[in-house]
């Protein structure tokens, strides 16, 4: 599974839950060959989209965040989510979820390798590292997300052919609203990042 999942509902026991952990973790490993569909080589679930999964008591429900409000793709996300799970004869409700709102943060760090290694440039770290916070008498630890303040210059972005940071963008949108086109000045290649939100 991604490294996203232990931020998730990903316990062992399914939330929500009458069945077993073993259905449970068989459907987080079905949901992990559901891709984005304008990014094939990732999955959702490494992109952190998929945020919870839990037993309704007649059907599994997958909780989705959008990764910007009005995103195409999110039709074709449910479609998929919902195809993967019917085929394996699995009912199956897909619900969106606006908020927390979706950051490119919740990114996996598989999943930035794999954007890395399919030509787009990862985005760059928004917020502090995740801190633990102690529940209350035995509940389980929560993760608060704490943003930090721009400041000054945006972050050099380093091209994902070669690993050069002398690169410059030269339009503000890529074939999709959340990414960017830039050229590297080293290997002059052209590429797209994933930009921060």
């Amino acid at each position: 599974m991604s490294e996203s999942a232990p931020a998730l509902a990903q316990a062992s026991e399914p939330s929500g839950g009458a069945r077993s952990p073993g259905e449970h973790a068989r459907i987080w490993a079905l949901l992990e060959r559901v891709s984005d569909p304008e990014i094939p080589v990732i999955s959702l679930l490494d992109l952190g989209v998929v945020r919870d999964l839990r037993w309704s008591g007649a059907a599994w429900q997958v909780v989705i965040t959008p990764t910007y409000s009005g995103c195409p793709a999110m039709t074709q996300m449910a479609d998929d989510i919902v195809a993967v799970l019917a085929a394996e004869q699995l009912p199956v409700e897909v619900s969106t979820q606006l908020a927390p709102a979706w950051s490119t943060d919740w990114i996996s760090p598989q999943g930035r390798q794999k954007l890395r290694d399919y030509g787009i440039a990862p985005p760059a770290a928004l917020s502090a590292p995740l801190a633990s916070v102690t529940g209350e008498a035995g509940a389980p630890a929560a993760r608060v997300l704490r943003f930090m303040p721009r400041t000054g210059a945006s972050p050099a972005v380093a091209c994902p052919r070669c690993g050069s940071q002398e690169t410059v963008e030269t339009s503000h949108f890529g074939s999709t609203a959340c990414k960017a086109l830039y050229r590297c000045l080293s290997c002059r290649e052209p590429f797209e990042y994933f930009k921060p939100y």
